[in-house]
């Protein structure tokens, strides 16, 4: 079947490119226009692309293989479309939208922490605590807040940060 010309193919294949490069630059440019997709998440510009190139790729398969006539290999095409891009935006572009923005940490939200002795805090002298976090392990300079005297991986609360350094006691679990 041709159209304006040219074989559904070849349409297909041009449409194909030139979704593909428009996806390339709104992967580069996307800031620009990021806020057209928030009201509606169908008119988002990633489902969009996706569904054009998902869409051509699949035209253009079907068109190669000819088992169907033309007309319904649009019909079909149209549908693996519909069905990649609505997964596409339900497994990728959801989760990675509610994603933490930045792995980066305060000093301030290390205070309430717990984390664990790995060089023992002496009295009125530092040692190293190390605290986990969803960025990753974090080790700090610590000292006693009432300058107790911490061994090697003791449980400990941080209380307060001063000047990197942190200001921990020891934390005893208590069940009730």
């Amino acid at each position: 079947m041709t159209l304006f010309g040219y074989t559904l193919e070849q349409i297909y294949l041009v449409v194909l490119i030139f979704a593909g490069l428009a996806t390339v630059l709104f992967m580069f440019f996307g800031d620009a226009v990021e806020g057209i997709g928030e009201s509606l998440p169908i008119f988002n510009p990633s489902v969009i692309l996706s569904f054009i190139t998902l869409m051509s790729a699949a035209g253009f398969i079907l068109e190669k293989l000819a088992f169907f006539p033309s007309v319904w290999n649009i019909g079909v095409a149209a549908v693996i479309g519909v069905i990649l891009s609505a997964l596409f935006y339900l497994f990728i572009l959801v989760p990675l939208k509610s994603a933490d923005v930045s792995l980066a940490y305060t000093e301030e939200s290390l205070e309430g922490q717990l984390g664990k002795v790995i060089v023992p805090i002496p009295s009125d002298g530092f040692g190293e605590v190390v605290i986990e976090t969803t960025s990753g392990m974090i080790a700090k300079r610590a000292t006693g807040f009432d300058n107790e005297v911490i061994d090697y991986e003791t449980t400990v609360l941080v209380v307060e940060v001063r000047a990197g350094t942190l200001f921990v006691k020891a934390y005893e679990r208590k069940f009730i």
